[in-house]
């Protein structure tokens, strides 16, 4: 089952179940989805015409995992808790359909075979390799966190 038919078949258990938080999320992951597709169809965009993959919608859900992230951070700062723990409450329901995330020393195994594999320590080529690596099974933050510690 793709994507796309698991997340109708959640959206209506979630609705069922009168779960409002996984039904936001999954409504506005949904919203996500239907705007990568429309900006298909603009013969501007560099991807005019390319059907939506998977790793297309991975990256959908990653960027608005991101969103939350990057919103609870300023709730917290705002004095909002309430709203980082609602936030925080989306991102669980999204992460369910994000493949394993990977541990800190899995990065680190990746970040020193990408650096053997170049030969070389430079940190632009060496995070670019690792990004393209790990995308959708870490965290780019913490990748790029491992990548400047091990070419200092």
């Amino acid at each position: 089952m793709g994507l796309r038919e698991q997340l109708n078949d959640d959206l209506k258990d979630a609705l069922r179940a009168h779960d409002e938080t996984r039904t936001n999320a999954i409504r506005l992951l949904k919203a996500a989805i239907a705007q990568v597709e429309y900006t298909r169809t603009d013969p501007k965009n560099p991807d005019f015409n390319k059907p939506v993959t998977e790793n297309d919608l991975l990256r959908v859900v990653e960027q608005q995992i991101k969103q939350r992230r990057e919103a609870i951070e300023l709730y917290t700062k705002g004095q909002r808790p309430e709203l980082a723990a609602q936030e925080q409450a989306e991102i669980a329901a999204l992460e369910k359909y994000m493949p394993a995330q990977m541990t800190r020393d899995e990065i680190r195994a990746v970040v020193q075979q990408t650096m053997a594999d170049l030969g070389t320590k430079e940190f632009p080529k060496v995070m670019k390799e690792a990004a393209a690596r790990t995308r959708g099974r870490a965290d780019g933050k913490l990748v790029n966190e491992i990548v400047k510690e091990l070419t200092a």
